[in-house]
């Protein structure tokens, strides 16, 4: 069988999470705090935060600007659900968009959907291709008149806060910069099946304009995924230093070093081993799946853009999501596994329930029904991608053609 994604687990990482055991500090610590010096040199943001997950960091960011009931905060309806529920966490209230011709947020709707209410815009890297930054940046200062600040942070910006659904990108570039450095925030995500993983976890990438104080807002997103305390582990091993304050309530997010030594040695060759991998399986879908008429490939390049090569969103023309779903089922008896990205918000019940309605959002349902996303991950062979191609061909035939 060939899996979707499995984690890219090998001696070097066995060896570093072997040491991090024996160090006798697994907890976050020396290991974390290099990973996240790392990973801001890497990407070119001021400062970077290691946490559990990028939906806590996430919600971190939210819960530092201010953002609460009342508020609103623009995301678009094709995502996963993390993304929508940081929001619902805060209090505040989910402004679905629309994806425009591309699987990203439709940028003529969002200022639309801007009001006095509008504290945040939330864009999502479908994939692993970067939004169109400079785009959504216009778009906040055109409409700059109607924001209302309520709080410090918010009176020092003096605009909407964008901060980037990253998930994907780590290592996507936007107009010759990485993904970090572009915008306010940007949030990964190391999950087990992301381009460079932690098992968990996650990075908020801070990228404030000069003026804020970004290393004391390190220190308060540190605190506040820390439970609140004024001290971490590492700082009251120190001999005398027992003693700590708990200054607001926070959350339990930290990233352990254990975690981040996983992340270290991916990070290292990150650029020399991973991306080129991905690029050249991307590539290799790409030469056998033109040939077909049906076949329509996703896009990892543009003049702006340079993708993190996270999926292979394949999508088939004039197919409907019943059919979509019955290729899928003959690529499976194939031992051959795929996955769909994303089920749009609206279709889970949840968000229906609430009153979001699938029909309001007609570009999104179109992306999704028609999308498979193939097996993309480091080890996977060519040999493979043929194999994979040919599931699909087969298929897409025995389904749409009837052959």
């Amino acid at each position: 069988m060939i899996p979707f994604s499995p984690p890219h687990i090998d001696d070097e990482i066995v060896a570093e999470v072997s040491a991090a055991l024996k160090s006798g500090w697994i907890t976050t610590g020396p290991r974390t705090k290099a990973f996240e010096q790392d990973l801001a040199e890497y990407c070119g943001a001021k400062k970077v935060l290691c946490v559990n997950s990028a939906t806590a960091g996430m919600e971190l960011m939210l819960r530092w600007f201010g953002v609460g009931e009342g508020d609103e905060v623009i995301l678009p309806a094709y995502t996963y659900c993390s993304t929508v529920n940081v929001v619902m966490h805060c209090n505040a209230i989910p402004v679905l968009v629309d994806s425009g011709a591309s699987y990203a947020i439709d940028y003529d709707a969002i200022a639309a959907k801007i009001t006095s209410k509008t504290k945040v815009i939330l864009p999502v890297d479908i994939g692993g291709m970067p939004v169109d930054i400079d785009r959504i940046k216009a778009i906040i200062e055109e409409k700059k008149s109607l924001f209302v600040a309520e709080n410090e942070q918010q009176a020092q910006l003096g605009r909407i806060l964008l901060m980037t659904d990253a998930a994907h990108s780590l290592g996507a570039s936007y107009k010759g910069k990485k993904v970090g450095s572009v915008c306010d925030v940007a949030v990964f995500s190391f999950h087990a099946v992301k381009n460079l993983t932690t098992a968990e976890g996650g990075a908020i990438a801070i990228n404030l304009p000069d003026g804020f104080d970004i290393n004391a807002i390190y220190n308060f997103l540190n605190t506040l995924s820390l439970h609140g305390q004024n001290k971490d582990a590492l700082a009251k091993t120190k001999l005398g230093g027992w003693r700590y304050d708990i200054i607001y309530p926070g959350y339990k997010c930290n990233m352990p070093d254990v975690l981040a030594a996983i992340g270290a040695i991916e990070l290292k060759r990150y650029e020399s081993d991973i991306l080129p991998q991905r690029k050249a399986l991307a590539a290799k879908y790409s030469s056998l799946l033109s040939q077909y008429s049906w076949a329509k490939l996703p896009v990892f390049e543009t003049e702006m853009q340079s993708s993190s090569y996270h999926l292979y969103m394949l999508q088939i023309y004039n197919c409907t999501e019943q059919q979509r779903d019955a290729i899928i089922d003959a690529i499976a008896a194939k031992q051959v596994a795929v996955n769909v990205h994303f089920q749009p918000l609206p279709l889970f019940s949840f968000y229906s329930s609430i009153g979001y309605k699938m029909d309001d959002y007609p570009k999104a349902f179109s992306h999704y029904s028609c999308e498979i996303s193939l097996p993309l991950y480091f080890t996977l062979t060519f040999e493979q991608v043929e194999t994979v191609v040919q599931a699909v061909v087969d298929a897409v035939q025995t389904v749409l053609f009837h052959k």
